[in-house]
């Protein structure tokens, strides 16, 4: 009797053992919502499909800004954009803009989980990542921004990398189309069939690109939320077929929502007008905006001058109504509070269909069209979302509303990572005990 439940005991470690973690793909959609998979006007099959089998958040809060890299770090430290260093996705540069953008993994102030992951010992990818150049992962396609194709060949790895998927995935191809989702996916599912990693992060875009375009509805977003679906079918198969569907947890998440714009507000016009930008390109100027879409935050030359910030805030609070209910002022403390940006003096996030440019001169308010994001992650159109399916997952488990930084947190539990203290926490009853 005891020898029998010896072997039982055995039998049900193994299978517990059998059915823990050992891989986390975690794929971004750029621009990806909630309704996206709680709503069935949406083409989303393979998205649905991973709902009802495992778990899944009616909503996601973002950063501030809600961009696309200061997201995206986020979610892979743990900690807002004030640890992590990321505040946009292009750098401020007052004296006019030469395209730099936060593309280097030394950008990044914080531990990652793949810094996290390779102390381990474990198999490490990211494909198209945000601030991911020289990262110390196995196989690498950063994110570049316009930075150009010699720049992300340069940047890839294994040396050789993209030519090899050229060659062997797109069937001797002289250029590859990122922007289509399932062509992504192919890679992904190649990286997965030769190195089965650990840990693997893969970013879509085309989304993200058709949102701006057109809003949050349009026969370009639903082309290419459908794409991406069928995206995440591609991997699905590629873990299956690689044998490690069964120890794999695939997380479907995004960056940001979006909203809808119909005006366009540049608010450095009022700076201009009020002789507070003389002559920019000469560095002749005291407070600018640095405007990023849903949001726009003030800098001022001399952090230390109140004079000038006192002069910023009496210009907005005299604007007229009309203009007033296109923004909405987040002071320092709010900033503080969200762990946004430490080198802003106030910033605002758009309202009512608006969104922010950087233009000086000409009208302030102009009319505006497709869509939008970057606003503060207070609002529900902003919000991102999650699908989470595998083992250690409590399946048919929903979140009301979580954060960004709570991924990180998530997959170190998940693959037993090692850490800094985290701002993110992991949803209560998301997780098996």
């Amino acid at each position: 009797m005891k020898i029998r439940l010896i072997l039982l005991a055995l039998l049900l470690t193994c299978q517990a053992f059998s059915q823990q973690a050992r891989h986390v793909i975690f794929v971004t959609i750029d621009g990806f919502r909630p309704d996206f998979y709680l709503e069935p006007a949406w083409n989303t099959p393979n998205l649905r499909a991973l709902m009802k089998e495992g778990a899944y958040a009616k909503g996601v809060n973002s950063v501030f800004p809600s961009m696309t890299y200061p997201s995206h770090t986020t979610i892979i430290t743990g900690v807002q954009p004030a640890r992590h260093g990321v505040y946009f996705n292009s750098m401020f540069e007052p004296m006019g803009s030469t395209g730099k953008i936060y593309w280097n993994d030394s950008s990044i102030h914080a531990k990652t989980i793949f810094a996290a992951a390779k102390e381990k010992g474990m198999t490490t990818a990211a494909l198209f990542w945000p601030v991911s150049a020289d990262m110390n992962v196995d196989y690498n396609i950063p994110d570049v921004g316009s930075m150009g194709e010699t720049v992300r060949e340069k940047y890839s790895k294994p040396e050789g990398f993209i030519p090899t998927l050229k060659q062997e995935v797109f069937n001797t191809t002289e250029k590859i189309d990122y922007g289509k989702n399932q062509n992504v996916a192919k890679i992904a599912a190649y990286v997965i069939g030769k190195s089965k990693p650990n840990l693997m992060v893969i970013h879509v875009f085309s989304v993200d690109h058709a949102e701006h375009l057109q809003g949050r509805t349009g026969p370009m977003v639903e082309e290419a939320i459908s794409d991406a679906d069928e995206a995440v079918g591609i991997i699905v198969d590629a873990l299956k077929n690689a044998g490690i569907w069964e120890n794999t947890v695939l997380m479907i998440g995004g960056d940001h929502g979006f909203y809808n714009v119909s005006r366009n507000v540049n608010p450095n016009v009022w700076l201009k007008n009020a002789g507070l930008i003389n002559n920019a390109k000469n560095n002749d100027w005291k407070a600018m905006f640095n405007s990023v879409g849903g949001s726009s935050y003030l800098y001022l030359k001399d952090p230390s001058d109140q004079t000038t910030l006192k002069q910023v805030e009496d210009l907005l609070a005299s604007q007229p109504d009309s203009v007033k209910r296109l923004y909405r002022i987040i002071n320092r403390a709010q900033l503080n509070r969200i762990g946004a940006n430490p080198l802003a003096a106030l910033a605002l996030t758009a309202e009512n269909e608006a969104s922010f440019g950087n233009a000086a001169t000409g009208e302030a308010v102009k009319p505006g069209k497709g869509g939008a994001h970057g606003h503060f992650p207070d609002t529900r159109n902003i919000r991102t979302g999650l699908v989470v399916h595998g083992p250690g997952v409590k399946k048919g488990s929903v979140v009301e509303e979580m954060d960004l930084k709570d991924m990180s947190p998530i997959i170190a539990r998940l693959l037993g990572l090692s850490m800094p203290p985290m701002e993110g926490k992991i949803p209560k009853d998301l997780l098996a005990k």
